[in-house]
């Protein structure tokens, strides 16, 4: 708006002078300067409406002092310019909060109207009380400097086509920052089509993923589409990527290789068109170097890497996500309850083994099973201890033993699954989960010899042959001992 007070930072004098001319014909007052010293005098007294700069000046670099502007005043809008026209550059200027970044050369005109953009949305509170409620109504909550992190991450990616990888424990997300990724991006229109690979019989999931043709097996009594073609157009969300067996690791590697798949029991190659986002909560890397993912697909799946905080990394969040929770089970009909400042502080003492799901099923619980309009610190303390006893005791006294590491597992899984039951196969998940590593560590034992590991196992050489082509393990032949 004519009238406000410009603040010009550039140590190239015929650029100031034309910005300087520009702008005051417009009606603004201009203060223009040469380096970074005076500038930062003029905003620490305060002075100017809007600071518009160059990166790099003689006396330094205004990326260096933007973090000390936003602190000091965060009210002021800053228009980033720079010579320099790399990516790295906006990235950088985004990363800091500038509201808009020029490269030069620019067309007076443009620095005009985003001056004048700059200084309406700063003057229109009631806007910035819009985004704060459209901030409140997005599926990610949180405002701890880790999920800014995230959310700057996901900005960036929200135009683009790039393969992202998500990981981080069970129960941080995982997903809804996929459906964030597809609901805000450019494939919004289309499908979100997800998929578990840990829900999924190991034999079934090629043909999940890629569909079948009629008589392509036993049972394949009609064609039956894949999620790949269910996804066309949309995003393709390969959640738990790590549990994948090898032989459909190595059709999907072929189909982001290629852009095609065939149908299982097909022959005609079908072209593809889908946003490909993986999660899991797994170490891939360790997976890899027991063979059992193979790492060509981990660099063509790994292109944009997410890491999701657990709970307890972000643990300022706590206040607001029980918030949430709570107005999404008053909108489901529970009545209205607030929780009191002491028993957030309680929340917050908690570690969150079971991460932001588990602090969910807390919230739900409490909403549902008190009658008390407030809920104390001492029901919370009660339900805490009760999770203490009923879940993760052993996690965090350390597990002594497989049949205690057993049990903690599936105390994992039932409790990120309340109130409901997990999906149908956990007994064979549950022994996949043991049968794997275990195989693995004594083939490597062995240095790769069947006959020494069926012998080591106890197991007919037919049964080893069989579980090793079942789970895509991954015979490395060597000389190593169990130690």
């Amino acid at each position: 708006m004519p009238g406000q007070t410009i603040l010009l930072v550039d140590d190239d004098a015929a650029i100031r002078m034309v910005l300087n001319q520009a702008l005051s014909r417009a009606g603004y007052e201009v203060r223009p300067t040469g380096n970074i010293s005076t500038m930062w005098n003029m905003v620490t007294r305060g002075e100017g409406d809007l600071l518009v700069t160059d990166v790099s000046m003689p006396d330094g670099n205004a990326f260096d002092v933007m973090p000390k502007i936003r602190k000091l005043r965060p009210e002021l809008p800053i228009v980033v310019m720079s010579a320099q026209n790399t990516f790295m550059t906006a990235i950088r200027a985004s990363e800091l909060g500038a509201y808009e970044y020029l490269p030069k050369p620019f067309d007076i005109t443009e620095v005009l109207a985003v001056v004048g953009r700059a200084l309406a949305e700063a003057r229109r509170p009631a806007d910035a009380e819009r985004r704060a409620e459209e901030t409140e109504n997005m599926p990610l909550v949180g405002r701890s400097a880790a999920m800014q992190d995230i959310y700057r991450a996901l900005a960036r990616l929200m135009q683009t086509d790039l393969t992202v990888m998500i990981t981080g424990e069970s129960g941080t997300g995982k997903e809804l920052v996929a459906r964030a990724l597809h609901n805000f991006g450019k494939r919004k229109n289309g499908p979100f089509v997800a998929i578990n690979m840990a829900a999924i019989p190991r034999d079934l999931i090629e043909a999940e993923l890629f569909g079948h043709e009629k008589g392509a097996f036993t049972g394949a009594t009609s064609r039956s589409s894949g999620r790949f073609e269910q996804a066309e157009g949309g995003t393709l969300f390969l959640d738990e990527i790590g549990d994948m067996p090898m032989d459909a690791q190595t059709r999907l590697l072929r189909v982001l290789q290629e852009g095609e798949y065939t149908m299982v029991g097909g022959r005609t190659p079908i072209r593809t068109d889908v946003r490909i986002v993986a999660a899991t909560h797994r170490d891939l890397g360790q997976l890899i170097r027991q063979g059992l993912f193979r790492e060509d697909l981990f660099y063509r799946l790994n292109v944009v890497p997410i890491r999701l905080p657990p709970l307890r990394e972000r643990i300022d969040d706590v206040p607001d996500l029980a918030t949430s929770f709570l107005k999404d089970a008053q909108r489901e009909g529970e009545p209205l309850k607030i929780i009191s400042g002491d028993a957030l502080k309680l929340m917050q003492q908690y570690s969150w083994p079971g991460n932001v799901r588990e602090l969910e099923n807390l919230v739900r619980r409490l909403a549902a099973l008190y009658a008390d309009e407030t809920i104390s610190a001492e029901i919370v303390q009660n339900e805490l201890n009760l999770a203490d006893r009923t879940g993760f005791s052993a996690q965090a006294a350390g597990v002594a033993d497989v049949t205690t590491a057993i049990e903690t597992e599936l105390a994992r899984l039932f409790a990120e699954y309340e109130p409901n039951l997990p999906p149908p196969g956990v007994y064979q998940r549950v022994i996949d989960k043991v049968e794997v590593p275990l195989i693995s560590m004594v083939l490597n034992a062995c240095g790769g010899n069947q006959i020494k590991a069926a012998e080591l196992l106890g197991l007919n050489r037919n049964t080893l042959r069989k579980k090793i082509r079942t789970h895509g393990i991954e015979i490395v032949k060597h000389s190593r001992q169990l130690g």
